[in-house]
């Protein structure tokens, strides 16, 4: 590693140790002000492009989860990642099913049958049951991926009766908004979603995760009703690929 290189990573690690403080702390008054307690809302890295150093230097301070976007990405990291809980927030491919199951604890972006289908198949393959967060396309945008959610309640009746899968709940990325006001109601719809489908306790729909919120908008999503956040460039920084 060259002397440019230990610096820029050493920084990255100082940097988040401060913004990881400021992050709980957000975390803590956001689960007050929503009635909860701050160990109810779960707080998931979201580590696309950050080196292994610098992720296993948060593992040390006590991230307990992470979450990749990227499936080549996550698998060039995991032999040298410390233990931690990791999970898949990006889209995925059914072809890069079979390299993912087994390496993560959940994959929280399903919007499909086929996909639903496809990791169910391959989780029965390895002997295992892999937990998936459905993922709704709250905002109607052509250019996102996820069920509209009018079409929610049927994708869940259709893939809960798979069975090497279990649906532990509901996943969203509003449009991005500068108005932190249309970016709650989103949340707030979405928590709706989350309360009602909870109440039909459907077989294998077990609504534990209502997972919304990035690094913009993870104290509103906390408020409207989200516990798992997926933060980001709040806790590494602007991207930089070193």
């Amino acid at each position: 590693m060259t002397e440019k290189l230990s610096n820029e990573l050493e920084k990255r690690c100082q940097d988040l140790e401060e913004n990881l403080k400021v992050v709980r702390e957000n975390i803590a008054q956001a689960a007050l002000r929503a009635g909860k307690k701050e160990s109810e809302v779960t707080l998931l890295a979201a580590t696309k492009t950050v080196p292994v150093e610098v992720i296993n230097y948060g593992i040390q301070l006590g991230i307990a989860h992470i979450g990749e976007n990227r499936v080549q990405e996550l698998l060039s990291k995991i032999d040298d990642l410390s233990p931690c809980d990791r999970q898949f927030i990006g889209h995925l491919q059914t072809n890069k099913v079979r390299q993912l199951v087994g390496k993560v604890s959940m994959i929280q972006s399903v919007d499909s049958v086929k996909l639903a289908q496809e990791i169910s198949k391959i989780s029965e393959q390895k002997g295992l049951y892999t937990d998936i967060l459905i993922e709704v396309n709250i905002g109607r945008e052509e250019n996102k991926s996820g069920i509209a959610p009018e079409k929610l309640e049927d994708l869940l009746y259709e893939i809960a009766s798979y069975p090497a899968i279990r649906i532990r709940g509901l996943m969203a990325i509003p449009p991005v908004s500068e108005n932190i006001l249309e970016t709650k109601r989103y949340f707030e719809n979405m928590s709706q979603y989350f309360v009602d489908i909870k109440g039909k306790k459907i077989d294998n729909v077990i609504m534990d995760y209502l997972s919304m919120g990035m690094s913009a908008d993870y104290v509103q999503a906390i408020e409207a009703g989200a516990n798992l956040v997926r933060v980001g460039s709040s806790l590494f920084g602007a991207r930089v690929y070193l």
